[in-house]
């Protein structure tokens, strides 16, 4: 138990950001009054330690910068909620995978300078269970690479944490890349290319491992740069992903965002945000190569992970399966006793998603409550 409670953060994840791109994401925003001594400190330390940032981009030009990737990664899709950190944690056990950590999502620049200092006092410091599904947090597991992405560029989708007002604009422009400009864009496969790099130099990995959700609504830009690329997509069901993700963002908003949001408006975001997602993805996915695409249930996959990695190593033609094996089957095997939130559907929310989500209930055979 770290010592700090995730709800009672003094600072934001912001903390890790270079200097311009702080202040880039805040250029024109109003930070509510209840949020100003959290700006002021997140602020604070940002400045101090974006200073050091230098010395890793001179490191990283050096070492890293020309050296070219020798696979295009594996990318695990799906909404938030739908199985893909799970996912994601299985297949880490492969070795020759390399991923973001959790220490570069909120430190991207200062991985090649200061991080065993830095990595120490953030473990010290930080919870060691998600408040929301008592999934582990340390410092070294496997995370999302928006939140890295987020602290060396602003323009992101996780903005959103931050500047909840301002949620559907930062899905429609870097959520989905519409009317995102081409120097942004740039920008944006600029930076994911040097978080992977890191990532794997990071790891010891050959082939990056991606489990982030915002990339579900960026597949045709993701096979531009890695034509070869490989994609997992998680379905859930949609009345399991409504509860679990309404809980997931209500909690994880509260020591992050700088403006108030209400209950009402964080559910219409969920809402909005989830058949926006959808609609993307079901357009774009005709994109990725035959071959190079499967599709899972997450309840197939969470009654028999093993059977069901392997047939997705096998269905993708992902290497190493022999040499991974047994680190998969003891990982698998030591969370079965794992206990999940368990969720009763409220009238409200076989509302919502029989009325919003309906298509994907249809699409995936799920039955209809």
């Amino acid at each position: 138990m770290g010592l700090l409670q995730f709800d009672k953060l003094p600072v934001n994840n912001l903390v890790g950001a270079d200097w311009n791109t702080y202040k880039e994401i805040l250029q024109g925003r109003e930070i509510d009054k209840g949020y100003r001594g959290k700006y002021r400190l997140t602020t604070a330390v940002c400045r101090l330690l974006s200073t050091l940032a230098p010395i890793q981009e001179r490191r990283y030009q050096k070492r890293l910068a020309n050296q070219p990737l020798k696979h295009d990664p594996v990318f695990i899709l799906g909404h938030w909620r739908s199985g893909t950190t799970f996912v994601h944690n299985v297949l880490s056990c492969d070795k020759h995978f390399g991923y973001n950590t959790t220490y570069q999502t909120v430190f991207p620049h200062l991985m090649m300078f200061g991080q065993p200092f830095f990595k120490k006092n953030m473990s010290w410091l930080m919870p060691s269970h998600r408040p929301t599904d008592n999934m582990d947090l340390a410092v070294d597991l496997p995370q999302e690479e928006d939140f890295a992405m987020t602290n060396s560029m602003p323009y992101t989708y996780y903005n959103m944490w931050y500047l909840p007002k301002y949620w559907q604009e930062y899905a429609d422009k870097y959520l989905l890349f519409k009317d995102i400009t081409p120097e942004e864009l740039k920008r944006f496969e600029e930076e994911f290319i040097k978080v992977i790099k890191i990532a794997l130099w990071n790891t010891g990995g050959t082939q990056f491992l991606s489990k982030n959700p915002p990339h579900t609504g960026r597949v045709k830009e993701l096979v531009k740069m890695f034509p070869n690329a490989k994609f997992i997509y998680l379905m859930r069901n949609p009345y399991t992903v409504f509860e679990s993700t309404r809980s997931f963002f209500t909690n994880t908003i509260q020591p992050l965002k700088l403006q108030d949001i209400s209950e009402e408006e964080i559910v219409q975001n969920i809402l909005t945000t989830y058949t926006k997602l959808y609609d993307k993805y079901q357009a774009d996915k005709v994109c990725i190569p035959e071959g190079n695409l499967i599709e899972v249930k997450f309840e197939d996959f969470e009654q028999d992970a093993l059977a069901m990695t392997e047939n997705i190593y096998s269905s993708l033609q992902l290497p190493g399966w022999d040499e991974a094996h047994t680190a998969i089957e003891q990982y698998v095997n030591a969370k079965k006793g794992y206990k999940k939130n368990r969720y009763a559907y409220k009238p409200e929310t076989v509302r919502l998603v029989n009325e919003n989500w309906g298509r994907a209930i249809e699409d995936w055979g799920y039955e209809r409550l």
